[in-house]
């Protein structure tokens, strides 16, 4: 855990959130600021920085089997929803902790630039 690192922090219940889904390699909770009905946030309780920052398989598995659970459990595995992962300031990332956004519960193809 890196100490300055808020999703650090919340991943490992240093700070408590919302939180959506866990296992022994990450943690969900809703996001704070939603920009959908369902904004989760996926993060692995080992700090990387984002994609690039050499990420062992089973975290990125792990992750994956994550956004599975949220979409079944809030609703939206059916209707769709949407997996965004920012990397680098470039790229819109403001937490440099490697995170998925789990978006759903509305439309959001129109909202994709």
């Amino acid at each position: 855990m890196k100490d300055d690192c808020i999703f650090c922090k919340i991943a490992n219940h240093v700070i408590e959130s919302d939180y959506v889904y866990e296992d022994d390699l990450v943690a969900a909770f809703r996001d704070m600021s939603p920009a959908a009905p369902t904004h989760v946030l996926v993060v692995p309780k080992e700090h990387y920085a984002h994609m690039a920052d050499n990420v062992p398989g089973e975290t990125i598995a792990a992750m994956a089997h994550a956004v599975d659970e949220i979409a079944k459990a809030e609703g939206i595995q059916e209707s769709g929803f949407r997996v965004v992962a920012n990397s680098g300031p470039d790229a819109g990332q403001v937490v440099h902790h490697l995170h998925w956004h789990v978006l759903g519960g509305k439309r959001l193809v129109d909202d994709f630039a």
